[in-house]
């Protein structure tokens, strides 16, 4: 059911500023230090406005951003959705002429159901808090971004987040039973409900699930809780390249076997965490499998089965300590390949059965292009992670660009997609269309119009 609620009324504060809509210099969290508007300018994408953004306000509550969307919408205020920063696509940088409204304050988890394996939480709550909360109830927050200790539940719905337990359980979406929206006229929406299954009138929680802040500021969600697995088991094998440990991944899938988990790494990158003082050995390429559930035990034998023959060595964890050390092989990529200098995150999927062709085409990118070129991959749902490494304070020059878009050409060459879970936000625009298409194209951009006429929620984003 999705209910159209008024405005709420205008923060107290609101009503000392003069006749007409309230404005922002009015609200508690406003403030025009420059040292609040430099940190809210950029995000972890690595690009760079240019400027800070004219103002910040730390909402406080939903009030809140309902004062801000209304007078935004009165005045063509650009306005900059903001949780924790963590977007690798551009998505929350703002520069001058905008204003950024900050949710990370909004952070109350405000019900965990057992009964009916859900929780109703705030926008600004950290992905790694409400998985606790839910653990104490032998429950579990199912998506699990690489980002989850530090980004926010508001930014993961943003984007619609993935992470590694994406093979079996599915990306943020899968996990949004309903949304609590102010729109951009400052109207409060709530769309889905709390039940598992639900057809009423079209889906809306869905399209606001990965909309980047263009059709409205989610302000509630209601979340799928799923069992902690009574048991996990977890294998690792190590390939003389990548392409066999792409071949490998596919393989799983081929077997019919659904692991949890299912994570790449490519020589790049175990290159790098060696270098970086890990213990993993430098070369080849490594393969991370989690299977859960009653017949964990018995589904690792059987991907063992399948992998064995094209690998170099395997090796099941013993206990969970071992598993620890295992999973912590597939966390360094990413810190180790930083060390080096600037890196350039790309987010590409493909069908998992083309995943060694695309692990093949980015390599000979990297060749040509003379730019280091690292894939980790979460490849039981063939979703690639080309990180470009630059030197350090490289400015994303068209020679950098040309390479990018070698990569995303290869994606939809491949019949896949630019991005699987980071969003276009401002670094894919470009190539959007080559996947959408211009019918389809035009009409999600006259979709946005209906919800944002007036064009003030992240413009310049997304499409």
């Amino acid at each position: 059911m999705t209910r159209v609620l008024p405005p709420a009324t205008p923060h107290p504060a609101a009503l000392s500023e003069p006749a007409g809509p309230p404005g922002f210099s009015a609200l508690p969290g406003w403030t025009d230090d420059a040292a609040a508007r430099a940190a809210a300018r950029l995000d972890r994408s690595g690009f760079d406005p240019g400027s800070d953004p004219d103002a910040v306000v730390v909402a406080r509550s939903v009030d809140d951003v309902t004062t801000v969307l209304t007078h935004a919408h009165a005045t063509g205020t650009p306005v900059v959705v903001r949780g924790a920063g963590t977007g690798l696509s551009g998505g929350t940088v703002a520069g001058a002429g905008s204003v950024v409204l900050d949710l990370s304050r909004l952070d109350r988890i405000v019900e965990v159901s057992p009964a009916d394996e859900l929780a109703v939480v705030e926008p600004g709550v950290i992905t790694a808090d409400l998985d606790a909360a839910a653990a104490a109830h032998g429950l579990r927050y199912a998506p699990d971004p690489a980002s989850l200790a530090i980004s926010t539940i508001g930014g993961n719905i943003a984007t619609n987040a993935g992470g590694l337990r994406c093979a079996k359980y599915g990306v943020t979406r899968d996990s949004v039973l309903g949304l609590d929206v102010v729109l951009a006229d400052g109207r409060r929406i709530s769309t889905g409900r709390r039940t598992v299954k639900g057809v009423a009138g079209y889906d809306l929680t869905g399209l606001f699930v990965g909309s980047e802040g263009t059709l409205g500021v989610i302000v509630g969600a209601t979340l799928r809780l799923r069992p902690v697995p009574v048991r996990t088991a977890t294998l690792a094998a190590w390939f003389d390249d990548v392409e066999a440990a792409a071949a490998a991944a596919a393989a799983i899938t081929a077997a019919r076997l659904q692991p949890a988990v299912a994570e790449l790494l490519d020589t790049a990158c175990l290159e790098a965490i060696a270098e970086a003082g890990g213990t993993t050995p430098p070369g080849g390429a490594f393969l991370l499998v989690q299977t859960d559930g009653f017949g964990a035990d018995a589904e690792i034998d059987a991907v063992r089965a399948v992998v064995e023959p094209l690998a170099r060595s395997v090796e099941i964890a013993a206990d969970d300590a071992a598993a620890e050390e295992l999973l912590a092989t597939r966390r360094a990529g990413l810190p180790a390949l930083e060390r080096l200098g600037r890196v350039l995150v790309e987010d590409v999927a493909v069908p998992r059965s083309r995943l060694a062709e695309a692990v093949t085409a980015i390599a000979g990118i990297a060749a040509r292009s003379g730019i280091r070129i690292a894939t980790m991959a979460h490849a039981g749902d063939g979703n690639l992670h080309p990180i470009l490494v630059l030197e350090a304070g490289r400015e994303l020059d068209d020679h950098v660009w040309a390479a990018a878009g070698e990569v995303f050409g290869t994606a939809l060459r491949l019949g896949g997609t630019l991005t699987g879970e980071h969003g276009v936000g401002l670094l894919k625009r470009r190539w959007l269309r080559d996947e959408l298409g211009d019918v389809s194209h035009d009409l999600q951009r006259e979709l946005r119009a209906v919800f944002d006429p007036g064009g003030v929620l992240n413009p310049g984003k997304a499409l």
